[in-house]
């Protein structure tokens, strides 16, 4: 007994020894990571991981719900969709087709209302609202500096950046995109309890901004802060005002906060929603910005998102994923472990893949195998009606 209770005394010491020396290197966010994470037997960011931080309501209003297509689920799954469904855990799989649900399909206990985690879908609505503000002079243009806003960004290379380069990813930033390494700024800013002092004490432009794409999540972040600082209002309140009562979203939706006590948004992900809920924002920039009619987001600022800001690289706009596939030019809302909204807006389609994992990914931009089997696939199914 005298033996256990010796062990008990030091695995205390090492466990205090252990906070002690995580505040000391500050890294003290891992005690949240193990927490919320690794406790629960995930080593990433999970679907419902919403429900272990705190979140605040994006509210909906008056309903729409989508029309069911006069061929509604008349068609089945491809027995390659289905594998890959099965392999890959997704747990929603939509196509609508004309504004109507063509197909919809739920797995793993999921149903159509079911929240889940957009991980970076919210780069794009952030985008949108980015838009938003422009469109009710906020915000003056894409080549507004940031420094307008934060003084820390008006030295050095940082005075050049506008919030036009950290919507297309071109901060120039020593940002470093790692999502499974513990020690990476990505995973700082998951488990952080204060985002914005980490944006603007850690985070440096090191390189010209505005001359090239680097996919960053900072950038998103610090987006987010602009627009709350030119607005005056918090981003879940500007995104349930600007888009989801307009849209007729079904559900209220949740956005995680790095804290209660500073309530900033993690505005670089983690909207908890649900498939067609998210597919209204595909709709919305589908029809070049209006919704019923009304137009709820400036056409011109639809085009700029959904076209390459770089030569180069022609796989992204501002705040969207950009994909030539089949002949078909297609933008995506895209997310960590395969969250996607895929839009067609030549064959007004829109493919909505929710789901636990994803095929590998080499690089950070690029098109892995399991994007191209979901559109595939889809097109597959949709035969003549595409």
């Amino acid at each position: 007994m005298k033996h256990i209770i010796k062990l008990l005394k030091w695995l205390v010491i090492l466990f205090g020894a252990l906070i002690i020396v995580l505040y000391i290197t500050d890294t003290d966010y891992l005690i949240k990571a193990v927490r919320t994470i690794y406790l629960n037997g995930h080593t990433t960011a999970f679907l419902e991981d919403y429900k272990h931080f705190d979140n605040r309501i994006i509210e909906n209003s008056t309903p729409q719900p989508w029309p069911d297509h006069k061929n509604y689920n008349s068609a089945k799954e491809t027995e390659r969709l289905t594998t890959t469904n099965n392999t890959y855990g997704t747990i929603a799989f939509v196509i609508i087709k004309n504004d109507s649900i063509w197909f919809e399909n739920y797995y793993d206990e999921f149903n159509d209302n079911s929240k889940s985690n957009s991980f970076s879908m919210a780069k794009s609505y952030v985008s949108g609202l980015l838009g938003k503000a422009i469109m009710e002079g906020y915000i003056k243009s894409l080549d507004q500096p940031v420094c307008d806003f934060f003084p820390e960004y008006c030295n050095g290379l940082a005075a050049k950046l506008t919030v036009g380069d950290l919507a297309s990813m071109a901060s120039g930033s020593d940002w470093d995109e790692a999502y499974y390494s513990p020690f990476s700024i990505t995973t700082r800013a998951y488990f952080d309890d204060d985002l914005k002092a980490m944006m603007l004490n850690k985070v440096k432009v090191v390189e010209a901004p505005g001359q090239s794409f680097k996919y960053q999540s900072g950038n998103t972040q610090l987006l987010a802060m602009v627009i709350k600082k030119a607005t005056g209002k918090t981003l879940y309140n500007y995104l349930s005002e600007s888009f989801w009562k307009p849209l007729g979203c079904e559900n209220e939706a949740l956005w995680q906060l790095d804290s209660e006590a500073n309530q900033m948004v993690k505005a670089y992900c983690c909207i908890a929603s649900n498939a067609k809920d998210f597919a209204r924002f595909g709709k919305l920039y589908k029809d070049h910005g209006k919704w019923k009619g009304k137009q709820i987001l400036d056409s011109t600022f639809v085009a700029t998102s959904v076209t390459p800001r770089f030569p180069e690289s022609p796989q992204y706009g501002y705040g969207w994923w950009l994909h030539n596939k089949d002949g078909k030019s297609l933008f995506i809302m895209r997310g960590h472990l395969g969250q996607m909204v895929i839009v067609d807006r030549t064959n007004n389609i829109i493919i909505v893949r929710l789901g636990h994992k994803r095929t590998p990914q080499t690089v950070m931009d690029e098109f892995a195998e399991d994007v191209d089997v979901y559109i595939e696939e889809a097109y597959k199914m949709l035969g003549k009606e595409s």
